[in-house]
């Protein structure tokens, strides 16, 4: 289930980089270096962070060729794209929501506390999309009033809360996963937000 599930996010990840990158007409080099930060950066951060170096993909070339395959996905099907900017959203939702139990699992596995875990599954399903960001030009959503790493963090907290239910496992996996997409879908379409630095501010 794990490799499953650090396969998938790869890969969606690697497709979210590369279509923001086609969308802001990089050459093909860029296209494939903005789909390998968006797809390792929040991973190696968790690494560095945890003290498990080398990092992942550097112990293990089948994340290079899942960013390769993930780049040639998206340079040969993005003109069959009715809605790029669709299709950017919903694969970086999907990454976003398997990159929470990655970073979950990691801090599990070095037997942290579980309120470090949930950071960093934060940490894992949103750093890479900072970067992305960050390279294209963009405010990172992130730091956007869209709420983002908060549904991870409300995942995150669902995730233990089964674990304490005594769930099978691949369920809470399932369960997690679907739980932080639907809701990023939900808060999107709602345009549900937290405050911005305005709100704060006396007129």
């Amino acid at each position: 289930m794990i490799e499953i599930i650090d396969v998938i996010g790869t890969l969606v990840f690697a497709i979210s980089g590369a279509l923001t990158a086609i969308y802001k007409k990089l050459d093909l080099f860029g296209v494939y270096c903005i789909a390998f930060v968006t797809a390792l950066g929040g991973g190696t951060l968790r690494d560095i962070l945890i003290g498990n170096t080398p990092v992942g993909w550097m112990l293990d070339l089948k994340y290079l060729v899942i960013i390769f395959i993930g780049f040639l996905l998206s340079i040969l099907f993005n003109n069959y794209l009715e809605r790029l900017r669709l299709s950017l959203f919903l694969f970086d939702t999907i990454g976003f929501g398997v990159f929470t139990l990655m970073g979950i699992q990691k801090g599990i596995q070095h037997e942290l506390h579980p309120v470090i875990c949930v950071v960093l599954g934060a940490l894992t399903a949103t750093f890479g999309g900072v970067i992305r960001d960050i390279l294209c030009n963009e405010i990172p959503v992130l730091f956007r009033k869209e709420i983002y790493a908060t549904l991870s963090i409300l995942g995150g907290m669902l995730f233990f809360l089964l674990i304490d239910l005594n769930m099978r496992l691949d369920m809470i996996y399932m369960i997690t996963c679907v739980f932080i997409i639907i809701s990023r879908i939900i808060s999107f379409k709602m345009n549900w937000s937290l405050p911005t630095g305005n709100f704060f501010v006396k007129k």
